[in-house]
């Protein structure tokens, strides 16, 4: 019975963690209202791009009677502000989820196109809209940042994703029944840095190499805080595991465990891979704000 709650209590952990991660961070859309012509509308700003799906850039707005411009220029440059207009279109959607279950097949609204950056490379863009009640701008002072990524193959994310989140399930449990020293917390400790070490440390380097073109850009080579704090919690669970190899030390699986939730609650690819656009080089986020 204890083993059960054990179970329960690990996996609302879990779920709490992955839809954190899957509502947070800087390459999710950016929710935003504008007014037009006296009515609301809450846009999903684009924030990360697929390069060569020529994903355009949208403002979900079903007004046709406006005009809308998108002005862009290469992140953190002294490069000039280049203009595109929007369009007014209706797209269809090719999503097995959306069309299936949601039974939506196409979107309305307006569009822009971009030219694509090379992988880890990022553009800035701020728009205007202007309706029956003149032109405004959104956004020209705190610009959204957009970064680039390569296509990473299903058959890779896919296994990458669910390995990063099986092992947190595991290390959620291991962590519980260490501190209430259940005689199984060693077993799922070796279970959980077998799966870490899969999904962070095999896989892991793969998608950021389809994504970026480097399969680790985190020490010594780089700063990317997204592979950092993945070895960081992957040493600590080492240390656990080799620490209760011929001994019980539970307060090791304690220590990895609350290590790999401080990692979790850090937004998903927040200060990660960047290109410089002067050098052409992948660096890390944080280090080309002290550039500029």
């Amino acid at each position: 019975m204890k083993t059960f709650f054990y179970w329960i209590i690990a996996i609302i952990v879990t779920l709490t963690a992955a839809i954190y991660q899957r509502t947070t961070g800087p390459t999710y859309h950016k929710k935003f209202d504008v007014e037009v012509n006296g009515k609301t509308f809450e846009l999903k700003l684009v924030r990360s791009i697929e390069i060569g799906s020529h994903d355009p850039f949208k403002l979900s707005i079903d007004d046709e009677t406006i005009e809308a411009r998108l002005y862009y220029k290469r992140y953190l440059t002294k490069d000039e502000y280049t203009s595109v207009p929007f369009t007014y279109a209706n797209k269809p959607v090719d999503s097995f989820i959306m069309n299936k279950i949601f039974g939506i097949n196409e979107e309305k609204g307006w569009f822009a196109d971009v030219p694509d950056q090379p992988a880890a490379g990022k553009i800035q863009y701020y728009f205007e809209i202007t309706d029956s009640n003149g032109t405004k701008t959104y956004l020209k002072d705190e610009p959204i940042v957009v970064r680039f990524k390569g296509a990473v193959p299903p058959s890779i994310l896919t296994p990458h994703i669910f390995f990063m989140f099986f092992a947190m399930l595991l290390g959620n449990l291991a962590g519980i029944m260490a501190i209430f020293k259940h005689n199984r917390y060693k077993f799922y400790t070796t279970l959980t840095i077998i799966a870490f070490f899969i999904g962070g440390m095999i896989l892991g380097p793969i998608v950021q190499l389809y994504a970026f073109g480097e399969a680790w850009a985190g020490v010594p080579f780089a700063w990317d805080l997204t592979d950092n704090k993945t070895l960081i919690a992957f040493l600590f669970w080492l240390l656990a595991f080799g620490m209760n190899r011929n001994k019980e030390r539970p307060i090791y699986t304690v220590v990895a465990t609350v290590v790999m939730l401080l990692v979790y609650s850090i937004p998903h690819s927040m200060y990660g891979s960047e290109l410089d656009p002067e050098t052409g080089e992948i660096i890390q986020g944080w280090i080309q704000l002290y550039l500029f």
